[in-house]
């Protein structure tokens, strides 16, 4: 990926998808899917309901309750991440973390499934 290619993705110059209300679903989870979510705009309070990585990469928040083993092998390294404290909370998310109105996350998501508020979702190439 070249600096254009960057620039046109980070102003969603491949497309971006508004999503709104509970049960609003971008489902992009599929082996014919060309697309990913590379970032996410709050346009109100947000909760997901789920929010799942593209292809199983850590390097995201997700909701799909990823283990320190999972994480070890992504980065390479040994983490001192252990389940249930405040450092497994930033990885997985419930209903009950509240993204604030204003607020960009940026990540490979395929799948987001909101329980309240509006977003943007921001898409890119697949391989990007």
């Amino acid at each position: 990926m070249n600096v254009n290619d960057l620039f046109k993705a980070s102003f969603g110059s491949y497309g971006s998808v508004y999503l709104n209300g509970d049960g609003a679903i971008l489902d992009l989870d599929g082996a014919t899917a060309n697309r990913f979510i590379m970032a996410i705009t709050m346009m109100e309070d947000v909760t997901f309901q789920k929010i799942q990585t593209l292809d199983g990469v850590i390097g995201s928040i997700s909701s799909d309750g990823s283990t320190e083993t999972q994480i070890d092998d992504a980065f390479g390294a040994v983490t001192s991440w252990t389940s249930g404290t405040s450092n497994n909370d930033a990885l997985s998310i419930t209903t009950s973390h509240v993204f604030p109105k204003g607020v960009t996350i940026y990540g490979k998501w395929d799948y987001v499934d909101l329980n309240s508020g509006a977003c943007l979702c921001y898409l890119a190439p697949v391989g990007y």
